[in-house]
């Protein structure tokens, strides 16, 4: 178990290191949803990440922090593939990550009037 967190964080670090590499790309939202759908993400997680307790979990809003994601992406070994930087570039996988962070909270039922009793 000790093992296996290490390498989820020697793979956080690395991650983190050839992200910085792309931070002069500046991430967009906009090319993030379009990434989302082209990569198939929406096919378990939902068009807004919302996910499926069947298909895969929540993205959205409030995603993990870029650096989580993309080591869990690249190293995943479970339901989902991992999807190496040839497959899905840094690039817009940071896209991505925008786009998710952009979605908005839902909001508060009881401040939906016809929701109120």
């Amino acid at each position: 178990m000790h093992s296996v967190r290490r390498y989820l964080r020697l793979a956080a670090v690395a991650a983190g290191l050839v992200l910085a590499q792309s931070a002069a790309h500046a991430a967009d939202a906009a090319k993030g949803k379009q990434n989302f759908m082209k990569y198939g993400c929406w096919q378990c997680h939902g068009t807004v990440g919302q996910g499926s307790p069947v298909t895969g979990p929540k993205l959205a809003p409030n995603p993990m922090p870029l650096e989580a994601m993309s080591a869990f992406i690249r190293n995943s070994n479970r339901t989902m593939p991992p999807y190496r930087e040839a497959v899905l570039p840094n690039e817009d996988l940071a896209d991505i990550h925008a786009y998710l962070s952009s979605v908005p909270s839902s909001p508060d039922p009881n401040s939906i009037d016809i929701l109120k009793n």
